[in-house]
């Protein structure tokens, strides 16, 4: 079967990013007054203070973060990033506004999941529905803060100032808003198969390449090295196979369970992998 273009891919997972995202703030959000972290939460403070349609706000305050996206990362990038927040315009312009719920504790879980839904299936589009992430990335450059704590900051003023002007209730449910958005995203980009590196060093290595191949279908790296070293012994060395696999992270309990019932010695420790593709965890995925 003909596997589609990316391209097309990529703009259907835009589009329903775009309608997840505007039933969010037009179904939870914008009724109860309630904020999301980022551009978009300064665009609901704007429309709530000065009552202007959040339809307009959106698009006119993502336009510097789409120019410093043009620099930062690509033209292609910021075209398509100007689209697709002229799509959400467009979206909240022409989507009807309703209540779904009145329950506040419903309104920040469910607005903060669709609003995470809408906004990681852009990334995975290739553009992005708030600008905050381009100002983190430009801003992270000049100073000596990492990405996250840049956006954590932007946030906290914007949380404070919401407090000031409309209450602490309302700021700490935008929290809790934000917080369920954040951890949907990051589940949209990364997946249910987020992978987990995992290094292998024992001196029954052969069985343990052999068994990792056979029994768990797992391809291997192998890098040489040395073991030994220690404080009574130092002069004292063996070379030592140094094992290299990535597996999901419900696999990761197996494989520890396997290396330790050929070596209960054996040194392991795991690293989290953001993303991976190719090579046999390819073929593992189109099995599933």
């Amino acid at each position: 079967m003909k596997r589609l273009p990316h391209s097309v891919i990529d703009t259907v997972y835009v589009i329903v990013g775009i309608l997840f995202c505007g039933f969010a703030l037009k179904s939870f959000l914008v009724p109860n007054n309630f904020f999301d972290g980022g551009v978009t939460g300064i665009s609901l403070l704007i429309s709530e203070t000065y009552h202007i349609p959040i339809a307009y706000i959106i698009v006119v305050a993502n336009i510097p973060f789409i120019v410093m996206g043009a620099r930062q990362v690509n033209l292609a990038f910021a075209l398509k990033t100007l689209a697709a927040v002229i799509g959400l315009g467009l979206c909240l312009l022409y989507m009807p506004e309703q209540h779904v719920t009145t329950d506040h504790l419903l309104i920040c879980i469910f607005g903060g999941v669709f609003m995470g839904i809408g906004v990681g299936l852009s990334i995975r589009g290739g553009c992005a529905l708030d600008g905050i992430e381009v100002l983190a990335l430009y801003t992270g450059k000049r100073v000596s803060f990492t990405i996250s704590e840049i956006i954590l900051g932007i946030n906290i003023i914007i949380f404070l100032i919401a407090g000031i002007q409309l209450g602490l209730p309302t700021a700490l449910y935008s929290i809790l808003t934000y917080y369920a958005a954040s951890r949907t995203c990051h589940f949209v980009i990364e997946g249910l198969e987020e992978y987990t590196g995992v290094t292998i060093i024992s001196g029954e290595s052969e069985t343990i390449k052999e068994r990792l191949v056979m029994e768990l279908g797992r391809g291997i790296t192998v890098y040489k090295g040395e073991r030994g070293f220690l404080k009574q012994s130092f002069d004292i060395s063996q070379p030592v196979d140094i094992i290299f696999t990535v597996v999901t992270r419900m696999e990761v309990h197996k494989l520890r369970n396997l290396v330790h019932g050929i070596d209960h010695k054996a040194f392991i420790f795991t690293s989290t992998i953001k993303e991976a593709a190719g090579g046999v965890l390819k073929r593992r995925v189109r099995d599933h």
